[in-house]
């Protein structure tokens, strides 16, 4: 039996390269890169940009002479003037200005005595807080008082409508202590209480 090589039967021949068929006979390819026209015109476009410029912000190119005494002018100076003063006061047309400006005030002086005097009163203050038309509820009141540290006192005045037992404190000289102590009784839950002159 005759032995077979599988190796190169298993092999392709390789393929022989395609050539180009030239279609174009003697006419020349354009080249890909960028034409030299478009980049001479964009370097006159880019030059002319700039020339436009400058002459449209107006700058001149400032020309070098020699400078020589003659030639220097003098300029005046502008006098300066204060930007913080004040305009001229302008004309009044109303009198009671001029009459508020020169009219005079009389304040009397007091002594410190005329002062307490005529700062304070001269009757002292009470504290009542309640009246009532029998002794005992006029008692237990007193009572509520006294547990908060407070001394009070019991008056009893008549009248057409009968006989009232009214539950005092003080007398006080100054309304601010009496005021004190009723906001004590208030916070207490003990209330009305009002503030009345001493009789």
């Amino acid at each position: 039996m005759a032995t077979k090589d599988y190796v190169k039967r298993g092999r392709s021949p390789k393929p022989a390269p395609i050539k180009a068929k030239a279609s174009h006979k003697g006419k020349k390819i354009p080249s890909t890169g960028f034409p030299t026209k478009w980049a001479a015109l964009a370097v006159i476009l880019v030059c002319g940009l700039i020339v436009g410029l400058f002459f449209l912000s107006g700058t001149d190119v400032p020309e070098t002479a020699p400078v020589t005494p003659a030639a220097i002018i003098i300029k005046p100076q502008p006098v300066k003037t204060d930007t913080n003063a004040l305009p001229p006061k302008p004309e009044e047309k109303w009198r009671y200005i001029q009459e508020l400006e020169n009219k005079k005030v009389i304040v009397p002086i007091l002594t410190p005595k005329q002062v307490v005097a005529k700062d304070k009163p001269s009757k002292p203050y009470l504290l009542q807080c309640g009246a009532y038309h029998s002794q005992a509820q006029a008692d237990e009141r007193k009572a509520t008082i006294a547990f908060q540290g407070l001394n009070s006192q019991i008056k009893v005045s008549t009248n057409d409508r009968g006989t009232w037992y009214r539950v005092v404190l003080g007398p006080y000289k100054d309304k601010r202590l009496a005021m004190n102590d009723q906001n004590k009784l208030q916070k207490n839950g003990i209330s009305p209480c009002a503030i009345w002159f001493w009789q």
